[in-house]
């Protein structure tokens, strides 16, 4: 009777900790779709605007290693809680910001809260993931990016509608806080033993955290430049009408959630190390597909091949980290850390090589990088067993062996 209880419990907290990532992935998509409105209101320039935006990035790459120290302090259900809760209310501030430096200033604490919850939510599904002896977090990322385009696709409807983006998101703030506050009634509520030290507030990422991280840094690295130039490279490069191009995009977002969606199934079925080298594979090839294309078609089915092939390795990323050591929080922030400043230098870096090249060249150089993913991906084996598996041992040798 008390396993089935423990089991019930698990599979609560599994759905309680899905709900808190497609709740985080909402507060992106609802701000992405505002920003327009936030930048005709303060009446910014390009430039302006973008230097704004490197504050989230900033924010959490500052504020990732304290999650763990609060989760030691709090208990991870309390702190998620908070933090949850922490990112969804951040989303009323840059509407009202009054000018460009009270803007940067709300996009740090924006990004702050975002980092901090991504963090506690991350190490909750690695011990979940854990319990149950099978990969879960694939779908957990699927789950951020299925609340990404929900809220996108409310923002979108919003700003369709003219509406002031304050009580837009002001509303959406609302929603989403007491929906993150609900579910995390249900999710594991770990806490520190007595004798155990708090983590430091800062600290350096752990070396296996380094190495994890550089494999995430490739498939983000990919993913942003398909995200910001995937549209602009259509337009540009093979002279694609504009609402071809934005649908490249869409399509390349669809492609990344539905793999994510089904990602579990397939590490499970083959594996982190092997799942990762095939993503690689696929994923250059789909790099070579968009440099060689000499029409949309070809240069959109190379997107989607980029975006299947790198969908499932941030969140293999992050289970890989926080198996790597005695600390999961502080390794996992490591690797956040490290694929949020990816994140934030491939735009500029395509636009960079652009100018000094060619934007051909520059998804050369992503498709490349995607050839890390084939060379690193051992370091996100997951335990000892599934070595033994992709030895060729039988399945029915370990029927209960996790194959991360």
């Amino acid at each position: 009777m008390d396993s089935d209880t423990d089991a019930k419990a698990l599979r609560r907290a599994r759905v309680a900790v899905a709900t808190v990532f497609a709740v985080h992935g909402a507060v992106t998509g609802n701000f992405a779709t505002r920003v327009p409105w936030i930048q005709e209101h303060l009446d910014l320039s390009a430039g302006l605007l973008g230097l704004a935006l490197v504050f989230p990035a900033i924010g959490a790459s500052v504020a990732m290693p304290l999650a763990g120290r609060i989760s030691h302090r709090f208990g991870a259900r309390a702190a998620l809680r908070g933090l949850i809760a922490l990112w969804c209310l951040s989303l009323v501030l840059p509407p009202l910001a009054p000018g460009l430096v009270w803007l940067c200033a709300a996009l740090f604490v924006y990004g702050a809260s975002a980092g901090m919850a991504d963090v506690a939510m991350n190490a909750l599904g690695v011990e979940i993931e854990t319990r149950l002896g099978r990969s879960i977090m694939s779908g957990l990322h699927g789950m951020w990016s299925v609340g990404a385009l929900l809220g996108s696709a409310a923002g979108t409807l919003a700003a369709h509608a003219d509406a002031d983006a304050r009580l837009h998101l002001g509303l959406a703030a609302a929603v989403l806080t007491v929906i993150g506050a609900v579910v995390c009634h249900w999710v594991l509520d770990l806490r520190s033993t007595p004798e155990e030290h708090p983590p430091p507030r800062f600290a350096l990422p752990p070396r296996s955290a380094l190495i994890i991280g550089a494999v995430g840094f490739c498939a983000v690295f990919a993913e942003g430049a398909s995200l910001d130039w995937s549209a602009v490279y259509l337009r540009d490069v093979l002279d694609s009408s504009p609402a071809l191009a934005a649908a490249c995009t869409t399509a390349f977002s669809c492609t990344m959630a539905a793999a994510r969606l089904v990602g579990d199934a397939v590490v499970g079925r083959f594996g982190a190390v092997r799942t990762v080298r095939v993503g690689g594979v696929l994923s250059t090839a789909g790099g070579v597909l968009i440099v060689t294309a000499n029409g949309p078609a070809l240069a959109i089915a190379g997107f989607g091949l980029l975006g299947l092939g790198v969908a499932v390795v941030v969140p293999l990323a992050f289970a890989a980290a926080g198996r790597s050591g005695p600390n999961p929080s502080q390794a996992i922030a490591g690797v956040a850390t490290i694929t949020y400043t990816s994140g934030l230098i491939a735009p500029a870096a395509m636009g960079s090589i652009a100018d000094a090249t060619s934007l051909t060249t520059s998804f050369g150089v992503v498709a490349v990088l995607t050839l890390g993913l084939v060379v690193g991906a051992g370091v996100l084996r997951g335990p000892a067993r599934e070595g033994a598996a992709a030895e060729g041992h039988a399945d029915a040798a370990a029927p209960s062996a996790t194959r991360h």
